[in-house]
């Protein structure tokens, strides 16, 4: 869906696409529940109260030949330890990186973190080989993974072509390889599925798939949020929290469903939505601002282009926002154009479809990046002691229960503020062409295209 925004360095959200490309690969993988599993590293102990040993997959190799060890993996991770800026599954936490003998490494955290080798297996911490990482600071992950397809040529926001690896260590992929297109407009995706040009499609939009035989596609329940994060920085108009509490109450989120994702959608109840089954043992909220009455106060909305549903979605909030009282002007760019001006505060409010569970597997993660004082992905310019003090309780948690408890006391939290404010959660539709066969349909947007991906006449 989204071209490259940093030549697929793992250390950005481009991190994703080595995965679904089948580029690179973790030390630890995931399961359905979130439950660390073997990678590139086999087993894991816990070492004292903030130390972790990896023991690694033996006979693993890299694109270029060379072979994983230890100084390898303790390499990539150190790398992305000193990284600017620090990739995000890393917001919050410092990282010491050792070798503990050929096969094995040591990670040490400043404080215990019970979910460390669930934060290994981010994507943004995908292991490759030494000579990927260059001296300037930049990572080309062409020719140095070590997943089943061996990255080839990338062409910048055009597309890319990728080889089957014939030395995967887990025997050689079942396609001889890949062309990858990227393709921001919705209808362009859908069209390269009608017409036989695509035969794996991302994000086809909702308003799409009603022109699609029904055979060709499949519907996924996400971890992803549809939030409109409102710029709460002291100085601007969202600093008001009565404002914010305004906004809340201005929204209808009915139409919206039902409009632009064709009912393809789930009216959200808080951040975290049913793909996450715990989701709804959350506590009450409680404590919320009355609001304040605009009276034409001006605001900047803004989001991105490349989910089709977002401007459609942006455009009714303009018009509900406007009855309310406010004066609302709309800003629409393509996301590698609109996120550091985002990120930046040079919006007052910010439409965002955004994976809750995308980088560990643990809602926390997403939590501290957006809404934590010290949050690298922090829209919103949150900066709040009570939801600081609950993210920190929640993080510290090691047993799961316990911990999915304060994880919900910490949305309670957030949610107080009126900084972000939920509107649904999206179910993706993922397009596959007859005859495809082992395409992932995973709800993390980790994986994609497997070592089992093949087509075959029909």
């Amino acid at each position: 869906m989204q071209p490259p925004r940093s030549a697929l360095s793992p250390f950005s959200d481009d991190a994703f696409k080595l995965s679904r490309l089948g580029i690179a690969e973790t030390l630890v993988n995931l399961d359905a529940e979130g439950n660390p599993l073997p990678g590139l590293a086999v087993s894991w102990r816990p070492v004292g109260p903030t130390g972790w040993e990896f023991s690694l997959r033996p006979g693993v190799r890299f694109h270029d030949g060379t072979s994983l060890d230890a100084a390898v993996a303790v390499n990539a991770l150190s790398r992305a330890t000193r990284a600017q800026p620090k990739p995000r599954i890393l917001d919050g936490f410092e990282l010491a990186v050792s070798e503990a003998g050929p096969d094995r490494l040591v990670v040490r955290t400043a404080e215990p973190d019970p979910m460390l080798p669930q934060r290994l297996s981010s994507p943004q911490l995908s292991v490759l080989a030494t000579a990927a990482y260059r001296q300037d600071g930049t990572v080309d992950p062409a020719g140095a993974g070590s997943g089943p397809f061996v990255l080839t040529e990338l062409r910048g926001s055009e597309g890319a072509s990728l080889d089957r690896f014939d030395e995967h260590w887990n025997g050689p992929a079942k396609a001889p390889g890949l062309d990858v297109s990227f393709v921001p407009d919705g209808s362009a995706r859908a069209a390269a599925l009608r017409t036989g040009t695509g035969d794996i499609v991302e994000a086809i939009p909702a308003s799409q798939a009603a022109l699609l035989d029904p055979g060709t596609f499949t519907e996924v329940p996400m971890p992803r949020t549809n939030t409109l994060y409102l710029n709460s920085r002291p100085g601007g108009v969202f600093g008001d929290a009565g404002l914010r509490a305004a906004v809340r109450e201005a929204i209808d989120v009915a139409p919206i469903v039902a409009g632009p994702y064709e009912k393809r959608a789930d009216v959200a109840q808080g951040l975290l939505g049913p793909a996450i089954s715990w989701s709804g043992q959350r506590p009450p909220r409680t404590g919320a601002t009355p609001p304040t009455a605009p009276h034409g106060q001006r605001i900047t909305l803004a989001t991105f282009s490349d989910r089709a549903e977002l401007p459609e979605v942006a455009a009714i909030l303009e018009q509900q926002l406007e009855r309310a009282g406010f004066q609302v002007e709309l800003v629409v760019r393509e996301y590698s154009q609109i996120e550091a001006d985002a990120l930046e505060g040079r919006f007052d409010a910010f439409v965002l479809s955004r994976a809750t569970v995308l980088d560990s597997g643990d809602p926390a993660a997403y939590l501290r990046s957006d809404f934590a004082c010290d949050g690298g992905f922090n829209l919103s310019g949150l900066c709040d002691a009570a939801v600081d003090a609950a993210l920190r309780e929640a993080e510290s948690e090691g047993d799961m229960r316990a911990r999915r408890a304060k994880i919900l006391q910490a949305e309670r939290e957030i949610l107080r503020t009126g900084a972000a404010i939920p509107m649904l959660h999206e179910r993706v539709v993922q397009g596959n062409a007859p005859g495809v066969h082992g395409a992932a349909f995973d709800p993390r947007e980790r994986l994609l295209v497997q070592r089992d991906t093949h087509k075959v006449a029909e």
